[in-house]
């Protein structure tokens, strides 16, 4: 690891500043991605700048009528809080199904949502990787490439995304509060939130250097029977090779998002009007692209919307 300039926080704004002041900055609360990161140098900053004690750990009622979820809240508190469980249980659904219960007890709101990708190549530093290394290439296309995007992919990255509670929150239409240097503030769809790889992968969000997301937000809890399935290699402590978050309707429709398959959090509103699973299926995997050890996921996913369809309708 590098040697770097670690600093307190006592503010939000304060957190912004010192990110913003020109050196390589990087904000870190349960660090549970982060310090790996920086054990194999692939994150290297000059700064670190702790905002545990900024508050941001509360989950209040929002305005509208739904939650407001400070970026601090830890994931293990998340999933358990009874407002989450009886009003929006996709969400705790899929927190408890990420990690193990040490890492959800570090892991935040926001660290969650903006956590990297588990691409074998992205943490090995002796192969290319455009993500990694802008413009080296992407080993992953070409190379053993089973836990990768069909999705949203380009000739520059392959990489799919994470996270399992950001999918939900693709689901449940989640808005993202931020704060900048400047003091001012934005809110942000999560479905605006992240980039396609495109030719520039490495640039993984719309944020800005020394933007800080503070909180986020939910609407009202939708109506319908929420799910959350998790397809993956083990039964505990992996990552997604397929999952779907979905509402499903009195009326039998279904509206859903997916992981695992797509460069980020992955949901097609065309689809939502469908019933038949092979349709909605078709209406998803428009454009899927198998990278050879990953085209097992087009099947997989059709199979998968099938069997929470299947599951949903019959109780």
């Amino acid at each position: 690891m590098k040697s770097f300039t670690f600093s307190r926080a006592a503010d939000a704004a304060a957190a912004t500043q010192a990110a913003s002041n020109g050196q390589a900055a990087k904000f870190i609360a349960g660090g549970t991605n982060l310090l790996d990161l920086m054990k194999f140098q692939i994150e290297t900053p000059a700064l670190l700048i702790d905002i545990n004690h900024i508050g941001l750990d509360t989950i209040e009622a929002a305005k509208e009528g739904g939650l407001r979820i400070g970026a601090l809240v830890r994931n293990a508190d998340l999933a358990a809080d009874a407002r989450v469980r009886k009003l929006y249980p996709v969400l705790s659904r899929a927190l408890l199904a990420g990690a193990s219960a040490q890492l959800r007890n570090k892991a935040t709101t926001s660290g969650n949502l903006l956590q990297r990708t588990r691409c074998y190549y992205f943490y090995d530093t002796t192969k290319p990787c455009n993500k990694r290394d802008p413009g080296s290439g992407c080993a992953a296309i070409g190379g053993f490439n089973r836990i990768h995007a069909i999705l949203g992919t380009s000739g520059h990255c392959i990489a799919s995304h994470p996270s399992d509670m950001a999918v939900a929150m693709r689901l449940l239409d989640a808005v993202v509060e931020t704060l900048k240097a400047d003091g001012s503030t934005r809110n942000i769809p999560v479905a605006a939130l992240y980039r396609l790889p495109g030719a520039t992968p490495d640039q993984e969000t719309i944020l800005e250097r020394g933007e800080l997301i503070t909180a986020v937000v939910l609407p009202p809890p939708p109506a319908g029977r929420q799910i959350y399935r998790k397809v993956r290699d083990r039964a505990s402590y992996a990552f997604a090779l397929v999952s779907v978050a979905a509402i499903i309707g009195s009326n039998g429709g279904a509206k859903m998002a997916f992981g695992g398959i797509g460069t980020k959090p992955w949901r097609v509103e065309a689809a939502d009007a469908l019933r038949d699973a092979d349709d909605i299926a078709d209406a998803v995997l428009t454009g899927a692209t198998g990278h050879g050890t990953n085209d097992f996921k087009i099947l997989l996913t059709r199979r998968t919307i099938r069997a929470v369809l299947r599951d949903a309708r019959e109780g």
